[in-house]
């Protein structure tokens, strides 16, 4: 069951929450572990806000450089998670620090701890620190930590930037062209009625175009809303995500610069959790739940029951027809020597200059690609309008 609660902590401060407990004897009992006074506890779940305010990555990176920072120099966790706590701008973020606190000072692990908020820190998240709580190494752990978690955000960034100028072109371009054929075509259409001559083709399947938009885009704006639902509930089914993604990697431009990003980050990832002192099995499934494409964690899966079976993890990659060979003959050097987490670690490095490339590649090549586009699309449009008036003498005639 869950309780809605309003208490103090030892400085005085209300606050409130909810909990999850057998009855509210176990909620009271809760709650005072966390050094909670309670003033008024009730059952019942707790008002979720309209616009709820959520974590973002920005929020995780920063706080783990900070918290890297202040454990390296020797401040207590919970001292300095009290310190980031005050420091926090984010408003969910300040509430996951102070429950974090709460957590460990009532007795919890840091990763058990973490483990409880999965909006704020990730199975890799989660992992990597229990590995450093565990190897009595936290400080090393977070500097790590810090490390990838900012090289990933570089890595997303780069990424966004890419799509960002070509989808807003875009979609401004798909504007405009619809408030021409709409607005603008109706008009000519009009003037060329008057004349009672036979119009060109391509200007007949503008004006036939603008008819069927005119009568109608209202009605089908409907559908296409259904539509765009349907094919997101089918996206969040495993098969469909995986179909999507199997399509994405296979994409005439975007899909090399995709397939760059998704051995950039299973590389670094699984490099990292290997130096932290995780176990394989349990860094390949944490690398498959965090890799953010179907087919690459179908490929991780197959590695992990490989090792799981006495083989090796080059083999099942190789089978996936996804990594390319520099990658797979890399692996399974790292594996033969010794040095894994080494040769994941300059795969990644190697692979963040290449989609640094792949991005500054694919910007100056968007940008006249954009161009032919437009023009092409605009100008068809202006074309059919303007060929009638080039015979307008003969048609007045």
């Amino acid at each position: 069951m869950q309780f809605v609660y309003k208490a103090k902590e030892s400085g005085g401060k209300v606050v409130e929450g909810s909990v999850e407990a057998a009855d509210q004897k176990a909620a009271i009992a809760k709650l005072r572990e966390q050094k909670l006074s309670v003033v008024e506890i009730k059952q019942g779940a707790a008002k979720k806000p309209f616009f709820k305010p959520k974590v973002n990555s920005n929020d995780i990176v920063i706080f783990s450089r900070q918290l890297s920072t202040l454990v390296s120099a020797g401040v207590p966790i919970v001292q300095g998670l009290n310190i980031l706590e005050a420091q926090a701008e984010n408003p969910a973020f300040k509430s996951v620090v102070g429950s974090l606190r709460g957590d460990i000072e009532a007795g919890l692990s840091i990763a058990d701890a973490m483990k409880k908020h999965p909006q704020a820190f990730s199975e890799l998240y989660v992992a990597m620190i229990k590995a450093g709580e565990v190897g009595g190494i936290l400080d090393t752990i977070l500097e790590r930590l810090s490390g990838f978690l900012e090289s990933s955000e570089a890595l997303r960034g780069k990424v966004k930037s890419a799509l960002m100028y070509p989808t807003v072109v875009f979609s401004a371009a798909g504007f405009i062209t619809i408030f021409l054929i709409v607005f603008v075509i109706p008009i000519f259409k009009d003037i060329f009625s008057s004349f009672g001559a036979e119009l060109p083709f391509i200007t007949q399947i503008i004006i036939t175009l603008s008819d069927f938009l005119r009568q109608y885009l209202l009605y089908t704006l409907p559908f296409l809303g259904l539509g765009g639902w349907l094919f997101k509930k089918w996206m969040n089914t495993d098969k469909g995500q995986e179909k999507v993604d199997d399509i994405s990697l296979k994409l005439p431009v975007f899909g090399l610069l995709l397939k760059k990003v998704a051995i950039a980050r299973f590389t670094r990832t699984l490099g990292t959790l290997i130096k932290s002192g995780v176990p394989i099995l349990q860094g390949l499934e944490t690398v498959a739940k965090t890799s953010g494409n179907k087919v690459i964690e179908r490929a991780i899966n197959s590695s992990r029951d490989s090792i799981k079976e006495g083989g090796r993890i080059s083999d099942p990659l190789k089978k996936a027809n996804i990594f390319p060979p520099m990658v797979i003959q890399m692996i399974s050097v790292g594996e033969e020597t010794g040095g894994l987490d080494t040769m994941l670690n300059k795969i990644a490095d190697f692979y963040d200059t290449e989609v640094d490339t792949a991005v500054k590649g694919l910007t100056s090549m968007i940008e006249p690609l954009i161009m032919i586009v437009l023009g092409v699309v605009i100008g068809t449009i202006v074309i059919a309008m303007f060929m009638p008036m080039f015979s307008l003498g003969e048609m007045v005639g």
